[in-house]
């Protein structure tokens, strides 16, 4: 019997590939956190100021996104390398992102 759908964590998952779509979309110049929460919102991921931080830093901690501003009020992204590899399908995406599969 497969396992039951975790909903809050396929939601996570989701928002973290849609934080790094909008910092693609907006490359090379840093997106700030408005940007992103109205992307999100946008998109159906209506998420608050604090859950965005926290997924920017799981993004950060995977080295996946750089962050200015964090010790100030208002928060700057920007993809890194890595970042822009998985985003653009070049390298195996780890769990925790919900990467869709490549098309064609």
């Amino acid at each position: 019997m497969p396992a039951p759908l975790d909903l809050h964590k396929a939601t996570v998952e989701s928002v973290r590939w849609y934080i790094l779509r909008a910092l693609d979309a907006g490359r090379p110049m840093p997106v700030n956190e408005d940007i992103l929460l109205r992307t999100l919102d946008g998109a159906d991921f209506p998420i608050t100021i604090h859950e965005l931080r926290r997924e920017l830093d799981y993004l950060g901690l995977r080295k996946l996104v750089e962050m200015k501003g964090k010790d100030d009020d208002f928060w700057e992204a920007s993809l890194t390398q890595l970042g822009i590899d998985v985003v653009e399908y070049t390298i195996e995406c780890k769990p925790g992102i919900a990467r869709p599969p490549k098309r064609g």
